[in-house]
C-alpha cells in the first residue's frame, strides 16, 4: 500500500465512521518503532507505522487509523484529545478503534564488560568499554585488566 492509497483510506474511514472529512495528509513512517501511528498537532498530519499493515493486516490498520482520527477530530473540535481524557475514550469506543498498538516492544539485553584490578582483584562490570590505559581501580589505583563480555 502506498502513501496515496493510505491517504484515501483515511479519508474514507473518516467520512464513514466520523461523518467528517479528513483534509490533511496521512503517511507511512518507517521510523516509528513501537507505536501504531502518530497525530501531529502542528500540521495535523497523521503518520502510520507500516509494520501495522504488513504484520497485522487491513483490519488492524483500520483500527489504528480510527484511533488517530479520534485525536484528529477531537483536536479540531477544540475538545480534549489525549488518551486519558473521557471524550477520547468515549469516541474511540463508539467507532471501535484500537486502544493500544499491537506491536510488542523488543527488549534488548545489555552487553556488559568485565574488568579486574590486577592488584586488589576487585571486579568491575560496565555497560560501556573503558580505556584501561587511562582508568585505574577506584579502590587501590591498580591497573585494570579486561576479562570478557557477558550478556
Amino acid at each position: 500500500m502506498s502513501d496515496l492509497e493510505l491517504n484515501e483510506l483515511v479519508k474514507k474511514v473518516s467520512q464513514e465512521y466520523f461523518g467528517k472529512p479528513f483534509v490533511h495528509q496521512a503517511y507511512f513512517n518507517n521510523r516509528l518503532k513501537t507505536t501504531g501511528g502518530r497525530f501531529h498537532l502542528r500540521d495535523r498530519n497523521i503518520d502510520i507505522n507500516p509494520k501495522i499493515y504488513r504484520q497485522f493486516g487491513y483490519e488492524t490498520l483500520v483500527g489504528v487509523i480510527k484511533h488517530e482520527l479520534c485525536h484528529y477530530h477531537l483536536y479540531n473540535d477544540g475538545l480534549p484529545a489525549q488518551h486519558r481524557d473521557h471524550s477520547f475514550k468515549v469516541l474511540l469506543k463508539q467507532v471501535d478503534g484500537l486502544r493500544y498498538s499491537p506491536i510488542q516492544r523488543t527488549v534488548r539485553s545489555k552487553n556488559y564488560h568485565l574488568y579486574q584490578c590486577s592488584h586488589c582483584q576487585t571486579i568491575y562490570r560496565r555497560v560501556r568499554r573503558i580505556d584501561t590505559k587511562r582508568y585505574v581501580c577506584g579502590k587501590c589505583h591498580g591497573k585494570l585488566v579486561y576479562l570478557r563480555d557477558i550478556k
